[in-house]
C-alpha cells in the first residue's frame, strides 16, 4: 500500500485501475497488510497462547472472515445474525465467544444449540435466563462474567466501555455475588471472568490499570478461571503522526498477570486486525465555492462511511494520483446526503483538486462497511481484496432495484 511512480497502489494494482474496472466508490482491501497484521499481532502475544477471536462486527464481510478464519482465528459474536455469519464462514464453534449486553432468549438457546466456547454474561437476569433453558434443556453450558472495571480507556467517549457509568459488565460487588451464586449451579459452569474497557486505545497504561483491577477481583473471588477474557480495543494509527498501542509493553503486563493466574488469555481484536488493510476509493463530483469555504463534494457519503458523522473519527485522504505541481489548497470534504453531519474531513495544504479527480480515504477496514447502511436510499458499494496482482471481488457493489 504505497505511491509507485505518483500513483497509489494496493499491493500490485492501481487504483487508477480498479477505478476505471468497478467505478467509484468502492472499498479496496490488501491480503498481504491482513496477513502480516495477523502475524504481528500473534508474534507479540505468543509466549503465552491466546485464544485470538476476531470481532465480527469490525467487519462482516463472510469473504474476509473466511481469509481471517484460515490464520487459526475464533470469532467474538454479539448477536444471532454474527453467530450465523461465523458459522456459516467455517469458524470452530470452540472458538467462539458470544458478548454483548442484551442477548434475547432466542439467541441464547442458539448458542447453546451451537455449544460454542463461551457465553459472556452481562447482569444476573442474563445468567438466570441462560440457566432456566439449560434446566429446560438438561445440558450445562459455559460461562463468563464480564466485569466493569471503572477504568478510564482514553478514547473517544463513544467508544468507551469500561467506566462506571457505561452500560457494560457488572461492579466488583455484583460480580462477587455472582460467581458466589454460580458455584451451587448444577447447570452452568463459570469459566471465564470478562473485560473489555474501551475501543481504539493507544496506551497501554488504561490495560494496566484494568488487568490490576481484574487481579484484585480474582483474589477476592477465590476461584480458578479458565479464561481471561481481556476483550479488544487495541488502538491503530489513524493521522499522522499518531500512536498506536505498544504491543511489547501490553504484552507484558499479561505475562506478569500470567504468573499469578495459570489460566488462557482470549483477545477479541477487530480493528487491529482489519483497520488499516483498506482504503475506500472515492471521485470528486463537485468543487464549490461559498463563504470562503471551498468543498469538495465526493460520490462517497456517510452511509458508506459512517465513523466521521457517527463520532467524529478522523481517517486521512488522500489523492490517487499525487501531482507535480505544489499548490496548498484548503479544503471541506463531504459527501451528498442531505445531513450536514455528511463531512469526512477538513484538510489544510492539500493539492489542487479538479472534478473527477480520485481520492481515498485510509484505514477504513475496521466499522466501515459493517457500518454501512442505505440511507437516502444509495446502494453500498462493492468490495475488493488485492493479493499482489491478483484481484477478488468480496462483495458486489448493491443494485438498486434491490433495494427498492
Amino acid at each position: 500500500m504505497k505511491y509507485i511512480k505518483n500513483t497509489y497502489h494496493i499491493e500490485n494494482i492501481s487504483l487508477n485501475r480498479l477505478a476505471k474496472k468497478f467505478s467509484t466508490p468502492f472499498y479496496c482491501y490488501s491480503y498481504n497488510k491482513l496477513k502480516n497484521n495477523i502475524q504481528n499481532f500473534n508474534s507479540y502475544f505468543k509466549k503465552f497462547s491466546p485464544l485470538i477471536c476476531f470481532a465480527i462486527k469490525s467487519n462482516t464481510n463472510i469473504n474476509l472472515i473466511k481469509e481471517i478464519k484460515k490464520f487459526g482465528l475464533g470469532a467474538d459474536v454479539v448477536s444471532k445474525g454474527e453467530l450465523m455469519l461465523a458459522l456459516k464462514a467455517g469458524i470452530n464453534p470452540k472458538k467462539i465467544v458470544f458478548s454483548g449486553v442484551g442477548k434475547t432468549e432466542n439467541e441464547i438457546k442458539f448458542a447453546i444449540e451451537k455449544k460454542i466456547l463461551l457465553i459472556n454474561s452481562e447482569s444476573k437476569s442474563e445468567i438466570d435466563l441462560i440457566e432456566k433453558i439449560s434446566k429446560k434443556k438438561k445440558i450445562s453450558v459455559n460461562i463468563g462474567i464480564r466485569f466493569n472495571p471503572n477504568t478510564d480507556a482514553k478514547t473517544i467517549k463513544q467508544i468507551s466501555t469500561g467506566k462506571k457509568d457505561n452500560k457494560f459488565g457488572v461492579d466488583e460487588k455484583t460480580f462477587i455475588q455472582l460467581v458466589s451464586k454460580l458455584k451451587k449451579s448444577k447447570f452452568i459452569n463459570l469459566k471465564c471472568l470478562s473485560v473489555h474497557i474501551g475501543s481504539q486505545i493507544t496506551d497501554h497504561k488504561p490495560y494496566e490499570k484494568m488487568i490490576r483491577a481484574v487481579d484484585k477481583l480474582i483474589k477476592k473471588t477465590k476461584f480458578k478461571f479458565d479464561y481471561v477474557d481481556l476483550g479488544g480495543g487495541m488502538g491503530i494509527s489513524y493521522e499522522k503522526n499518531q500512536r498506536k498501542l505498544d504491543y511489547f509493553k501490553y504484552s507484558k503486563v499479561i505475562e506478569k498477570f500470567i504468573k499469578q493466574h495459570d489460566t488462557k488469555i482470549i483477545f477479541e481484536p477487530g480493528r487491529s486486525i482489519i483497520g488499516d488493510t483498506a482504503v475506500l476509493v472515492s471521485k470528486v463530483i463537485y468543487l464549490k465555492e461559498s463563504y470562503s469555504k471551498t468543498f469538495v463534494i465526493l460520490d462517497a457519503a456517510m452511509n458508506d462511511m459512517m465513523r466521521p458523522a457517527l463520532y467524529g473519527a478522523k481517517h486521512q485522504i488522500l489523492p490517487v494520483s499525487k501531482s507535480k505541481i505544489k499548490k496548498s489548497n484548503n479544503y471541506e470534504f463531504v459527501g451528498p446526503i442531505c445531513e450536514t453531519t455528511d463531512k469526512f474531513l477538513s484538510s489544510k495544504n492539500f493539492q489542487k483538486l479538479n472534478e473527477g479527480d480520485l481520492i481515498f480515504l485510509c484505514d477504513v477496514g475496521a466499522y466501515g462497511s459493517s457500518l454501512s447502511s442505505n440511507y437516502n436510499l444509495r446502494p453500498k458499494p462493492p468490495e475488493i481484496l488485492v493479493n499482489k496482482s491478483q484481484i477478488k471481488i468480496l462483495k458486489k457493489r448493491q443494485k438498486l432495484e434491490n433495494i427498492i
